[in-house]
Parts: structure tokens; sequence; C-alpha cells
């Protein structure tokens, strides 16, 4: 806990934005930081709830020791606060940039709608981290003379590879792609991370021993069965990227595209590199001086909302089946868990148009060229209402409505029929193991992260790289000392 009385005398306060005006002019982060002072405030509110909700199971997934390095904090112990934060979280600068913070959500305060700023102090101390020299390799003392091969490099991969490499073992990460970082680099929009901080970690994980093997799409430059013969373990992270696919009439229209391969495209601008992609189209997508409209309402919409207008977008709306929220959820109801309520992302905050409990029945065109999005309002069990039709101008349209597990053409496609794969509750298929020991029935290949639960959030994927590292380590050496 941080000061006993410091949630009566301090108010809630978190990182400020700069004005959505300025904002959109750029691809950078756009949070302006708190000072040292302000952050051990904050820490200073953390109560002595008595159960700490926020690191159970119905907070943190990864088990955050938050009122411990909120006291730390709170006390001027960066240096251990750090070191707290880093033993459960191996990135927490890109938790603490694009977690969505169900912290915040269980923590007690939240019954008064003034939660602890978990996320703001767990940024801060992410970068204090760097600047004070903390993120630097922590190579393994012996070698173990065991090799392990995973197989993407996303959040999940990237933690079970630090964890296996400071275990002691030889680790190789191979990324389809021509940089590490998977859906953290490609996927999310450098306004809200920065992929110099992958850059870091990547620098870091190469001195404890961790060799990245990058432009290798394995399933098809190199196959699962050479690495499960060259290696003593094989973990699959490839990620959940397959779009659920829409069923909407008209999606062959020009301008009517799935959302990732829009992202994709601008980190890679953003990046320096060209946009040939190995696994999405390479047809230039720009929003400029364009008509946009955004079919779904979750964190993917969102973030082609905010690109579209950094792109220069005259006009963005973004589509949402579901019916308007209510602005509070009822705490008693709810609390400690995740609530739906009223929630508005910077990016729409933007000046995006938001409609709700509509429904997208067809794309329209001309010519081949799409020119609007016909809908309709619908009722409560999303049936369409006779008579509410309307349509939309539109000159390009993404349909982000989620995804429906790994994407064709690579492991899952070289391991059919051998590979045991599950349909989750929303559809999705996943490759089958448990959350214990992370083993598919392919005798030592292992899987973690979203190709195993499906679409989830960073937070998980490192929580399921962690553990699937220490079952790996345990069934190498018969024991293990990593953390679950």
């Amino acid at each position: 806990m941080g000061k006993v009385t410091g949630f009566l005398e301090i108010d809630r306060q978190v990182h400020k934005y700069q004005p959505a005006s300025d904002r959109i002019r750029h691809f950078r982060e756009f949070t302006l930081p708190m000072s040292d002072k302000e952050v051990e405030k904050q820490a200073a509110r953390c109560m002595d709830c008595g159960i700490p909700f926020c690191h159970g199971p119905t907070g943190c997934p990864i088990h955050n020791q938050i009122p411990d390095w909120n006291d730390l904090v709170y006390n001027g112990d960066w240096e251990q606060a750090i070191r707290n934060l880093h033993s459960t979280n191996n990135f927490p600068e890109f938790t603490g940039r694009v977690c969505p913070a169900p912290c915040e959500e269980a923590c007690t305060l939240n019954l008064e709608d003034i939660p602890v700023a978990i996320k703001t102090v767990e940024q801060a101390l992410a970068d204090k981290a760097y600047e004070s020299g903390y993120v630097r390799p922590y190579p393994a003392e012996k070698k173990t003379g065991k090799r392990v091969a995973i197989i993407g490099s996303g959040p999940s991969g990237m933690a079970a590879a630090q964890q296996l490499g400071r275990a002691g073992h030889e680790v190789h990460v191979y990324e389809r792609e021509s940089r590490p970082g998977g859906l953290l680099r490609y996927g999310i929009p450098d306004f809200k991370m920065e992929k110099h901080y992958i850059d870091r970690r990547v620098v870091q994980m190469s001195g404890e021993g961790v060799t990245f093997h990058c432009g290798i799409n394995v399933g098809v430059d190199k196959k699962v069965e050479d690495l499960l013969a060259e290696f003593d373990a094989v973990l699959y992270c490839g990620g959940s990227e397959a779009p659920r696919p829409a069923g909407i009439p008209g999606t062959e229209f020009h301008g009517v595209h799935d959302a990732m391969p829009y992202l994709v495209q601008q980190n890679r601008r953003v990046g320096g590199e060209g946009i040939q992609s190995s696994a999405w189209p390479s047809e230039p997508i720009l929003a400029g001086g364009k008509h946009i409209v955004v079919v779904g309402g979750g964190d993917t919409a969102s973030d082609c909302v905010g690109t579209a207008f950094r792109q220069g977008a005259v006009r963005v709306t973004q589509l949402d089946i579901r019916p308007q929220p209510p602005e509070k959820e009822n705490k008693l109801a709810v609390w400690p868990y995740w609530a739906t309520k009223m929630r508005t992302s910077s990016s729409q905050a933007e000046g995006a148009q938001r409609e709700f409990q509509v429904a997208t029945l067809e794309f329209i065109g001309e010519d081949g060229e799409l020119t609007g999005v016909k809908c309709c309002e619908v009722d409560e069990k999303r049936k369409p209402i006779p008579g509410t039709e309307f349509v939309i101008r539109a000159d390009l349209a993404f349909i982000a409505i989620g995804f429906a597990g790994p994407i064709s053409g690579a492991v899952t496609t070289e391991l059919d029929g051998k590979l045991d794969i599950i349909t989750d509750t929303r559809r999705s298929q996943n490759v089958a193991a448990n959350d214990r020991d992370y083993r598919t029935n392919i005798d030592r290949l292992y899987v973690a992260g979203d190709v195993r639960r499906g679409q989830s959030l960073v937070v998980w994927a490192i929580r399921e790289g962690r553990q699937a590292a220490a079952s790996i380590d345990e069934t190498l050496m018969g024991s293990t000392v990593l953390p679950r």
C-alpha cells in the first residue's frame, strides 16, 4: 500500500494527452509524462484494501504485485519498484502503453470511480528502468546445453524467449516478418506505442543469448518437422491474425479491406519499410481526403480510426452493432470485473462519428469502386428493424470485427490433420492445449498466446509465454525455478 490516508487526500491524476489537433499531425506517442513527484503522489493513493483485487484473477493476468510497487514508488525506492515489476512482467513498457488496465477496473477505489492510476505508475516505472540502465542483458550464469525454437516474436514469443534464455537454454526465435515484434510492431500503431521499445528489448535479449531469425515463415520457408528434429522443444506463438469472416455482401468492391492489412501497411511506412509483406496485400491503402467507414467497435477498429485521421481522412464513421452502453456501470453488480460501459478511446475522441446498434447490410459501389455502406438499425437481438435502412458515403471501408485464429499457409497448414484444433465460443480456430503445461498433441511441440486462447490482450500473451517457458524448462531439466 502507499500512504495510509493518501486516497482521501490526493485526487486521481493520469497522463494528459497532446490536443487532438496537434497529435493527428504525426504518428508519435502523444502522452505527456508526469514528473516523478506527481507519480509518487499517485502511488500514495494505493489504500490498505485488505484483498488487492488489482493483481488477483479479476485484475492483472500476469499478477503484477501492484500494492508492493506502489508502496515502493511512494517511498521513493524506484529501483526496487522496477525490480519488483520486472519479476512478474518482462515488458512493462508494452503493457503500460497498450493494456486497457483491467487492474484499475478491479481497484477497490473504482467503487467510487477514482481508481489508483496503476497504468500511469507502471509506464513511469518502465520508462525509469531505461533511464536508470536497468534494461540491460542478464545472461544465464550457466548454459544447460538444451535448445529451444520459438515460432513467432509477438509478446508471448518474446516473453518465453527471454525466460528460457535466462534459464540457460539456447533459444532461437523465428519471425515471418523482417523485424521482431509480431502484432506489437505491425498491428499496434506507433501513436500508441513507438517501436524503439521493441528494438531495445531485442538488443537486451540478444545479449542474453537469444537469436532472432527474421524473414523466415515457418511452415513455408522452414518446416516445423525440421525444427522438431533440430531442437529439444518447439514453442508455437503465432498469434491470431486471420480476420473473422464478415459475411457482408459487396466486399469485392475496390476500397473494402480487412483492418489488419491497413494497419500493417502504415506501421511499415512509419518504420521505414516498404509496404510489401509476406502475409498481407501490397496495394497501397491510404485514407487521405476520403470518407472512411470502420465496421466494428473494438481496439482494432479504434486503431483504424486514429490511423485514418493521421492520414488526412475527411470523415470517419465507426459502426457498432452493439447498443450504446451506459455512461456508468452498476458497481455492485459487476465490480471487480471488467464492466460494459461507455468508453471513448483517444482515437475516437479525435473526431469519429460513432453509430451504435447499427448493422452493416452491404457495401455498395459503381464500376467496381466502393461508394457507400448500406446500414440499418437493429433490435436488442441484433435483428434488422424494417424501414430503418440508410446509406453512409464511403470511399474506404475497414472491417474490424475480430480474428478467427492463425493465418493459413504456415504452421497449421503444414500440420493439417496432425495438430489438434478446437473452436472456441467466438468461432475461432485455436491450437488445442491446456494452460498448465501448454503441450499440443504433437510430442515436444508447445503452444502459447493468442494462437491457443484466441484473440486477447498483450498481458495474457505475456502470461502464457512465461508459463509455457516454465513448462518447457521443467520438462527439459526435471524442475524449474522460472515463475509462472
